[in-house]
């Protein structure tokens, strides 16, 4: 029987987009068109605080600015938190957030894509959303990240029923969702930990008599009647007792219970109201005994039981104790106070540190690289900063410096003190490299097609960019050497490539590298090569489909 993959439809499914700055459209092209498929190369603009910090803040469209992370980044980010446009139909004041339905779903597909490359096996995503494409990016993800690999959905509620968006709406939208996708099985959240306590241990009894002895249950007893013990309240620890409710589940679910279901049940009515029942032999704690009470007044026919630290807990004490992590949350307040959280107004679309706190805490550690691809106004970067993780964010709009590279510029000096700064005891410190994305390799000719190279690539800027679409990482522009990949050098050059100048580079280049290529757009018949040496003309990518 043949079968075939559940998944989305929708128009130019087949194609990319490319935004054109100059018209402010976007246009479907094919999606291996250079537009949308060539790396592009980061220019360092700027460095903030510490010279050798891995933070980096790029400004450019963010497909763009992905996929020139791939050659350094390929498989290396340890959680990546979006915040994409929520196609409301509203024009925001930073975004035109009213993509057609097919624009947004290619956009989406195309970024969720060269994640998924970036993100580690043992990885995150968490994807934040309204409920107007949520089902559909839902879908999306599915098919990216695969159905088995969704953990979770975040229920948060963003504002609280009575704060009214727009008085002629009919539907009050308070929650928002986050799916949450991990890369494999390898991936493994951090659950909520909280230390062992022994503050519910707080009880004593005082013995005033020997009591009587008796047998219960085939263990030895001792039975006080009323007046003859005392119950108090002491100072919380391991020499004291935790009461404890001998009814419901309790009574089938542990030994103490079960004791009290079959021996003491009942007896009130022999033995008298407000008695207690000392029993040896049971129980999992440092005593050899546990209290056990009747009812304590007429009428009542429940009793308690009073039971010692478990011995597991005494032999560590520095035990965490860890739970589920929780998938609703309240921080409607939050979002109401975020707006002038790290010094930058942000009316529309901005999320509190608070949020980014809790995403951080459970599916990173620090030293981890979080990864915000719509970052906005820079939450998730400030979040991360202060929590001890390297960060890279990619923004298209302005804001990137308007907003993102001054409220950094806070947190590393510690002015800073909004959001989980005082919970992180934040004083400052780190850094960040703020980069643009460079011009692209084409430009179009007079009849309008992307056919010629862009002259503003020349003098390095094409030998960076035939490095990036080779794989090569730059080495130093400004001698034959140009880039490399382990022991093996890349050289590149526009000239017609001879033999004389094949001989003074190598003379140039002597031993630094065990193995050297030669890109060139044209190229001698005659080379006479030695055996580390290759030569080889401009990727096709410029030569066959740009006449180069």
């Amino acid at each position: 029987m043949k079968t075939t993959k559940l998944e989305l439809q929708w128009t130019n499914k087949e194609k990319s987009l490319y935004y054109d700055s100059e018209t402010k459209e976007y246009v479907w092209v094919h999606k291996k068109d250079p537009r949308v498929s060539e790396p592009r190369i980061l220019i360092e603009k700027e460095n903030y605080g510490e010279k050798d910090s891995d933070n980096i803040l790029i400004k450019g469209d963010n497909l763009l600015g992905l996929k020139s992370l791939l050659q350094d980044y390929r498989n290396k980010i340890n959680l990546i938190y979006i915040d994409p446009p929520y196609n409301t139909g509203n024009a925001f004041e930073h975004y035109e957030d009213g993509l057609e339905q097919s624009i947004w779903l290619t956009m989406m597909r195309d970024r969720l894509e060269l994640l998924k490359q970036l993100l580690r096996r043992d990885g995150f995503i968490c994807c934040h959303i309204d409920d107007t494409e949520g089902d559909y990016l839902k879908v999306l993800l599915d098919e990216t990240f695969g159905r088995d690999n969704h953990q979770a959905t975040f229920y948060v509620r963003v504002r609280y029923p009575e704060k009214t968006l727009k008085s002629d709406m009919d539907y009050h939208k308070e929650i928002e969702r986050i799916y949450i996708y991990r890369k494999s099985y390898s991936a493994k959240p951090n659950l909520t930990e909280t230390a062992t306590s022994f503050e519910k241990f707080q009880y004593y009894v005082d013995e005033l008599t020997e009591g009587k002895e008796i047998t219960l249950g085939n263990k030895k007893a001792v039975m006080f009647e009323k007046g003859q013990y005392k119950i108090r309240k002491g100072e919380a620890g391991d020499d004291g007792l935790k009461e404890i409710w001998a009814s419901g589940t309790i009574l089938d679910g542990n030994s103490s219970g079960r004791f009290f279901r079959d021996f003491l049940t009942g007896r009130y009515k022999s033995d008298g109201y407000g008695v207690l029942y000392k029993i040896f032999g049971i129980g999992d704690d440092k005593f050899d005994y546990r209290y056990f009470t009747g009812p304590q007044r007429e009428g009542a026919t429940k009793g308690k039981y009073y039971q010692g630290v478990p011995m597991s807990s005494l032999s560590d004490k520095d035990k965490m104790k860890r739970s589920p992590i929780e998938n609703f949350y309240d921080l409607a307040a939050s979002f109401g106070n975020c707006r002038l959280e790290g010094g930058v107004e942000f009316r529309s679309g901005k999320k509190p540190e608070k949020l980014l706190e809790i995403i951080i805490r459970h599916f990173s550690k620090p030293g981890d690289f979080v990864l915000d691809s719509f970052a906005g106004s820079g939450t998730s970067g400030a979040v991360a900063h202060k929590m001890g993780r390297k960060w890279i964010m990619v923004e298209f709009g302005e804001q990137a410096n308007t907003h993102i590279t001054p409220r950094l510029q806070r947190v590393v000096s510690g002015e800073d003190q909004t959001g989980i700064s005082k919970e992180t005891v934040w004083k400052g410190g780190g850094g960040f490299k703020y980069f643009e994305l460079g011009d692209s390799l084409f430009v179009r000719d007079d009849d309008l097609r992307y056919t010629i190279i862009n002259p503003k690539m020349y003098n390095g800027k094409l030998i960076r960019a035939v490095l990036k679409v080779e794989g090569f990482k730059l080495f130093n522009p400004d001698n034959g050497l140009h880039g490399l990949s382990g022991s093996t050098a890349a050289h590149v050059t526009e000239q017609y490539l001879t033999q004389d100048y094949v001989n003074v580079l190598l003379n140039e280049i002597g031993d630094k590298a065990d193995y050297l290529v030669i890109y060139a757009k044209t190229i001698s018949s005659s080379l006479k090569l030695p055996d580390n040496v290759e030569v080889k003309r401009m990727p096709d990518v410029l030569l066959k489909r740009f006449n180069i």
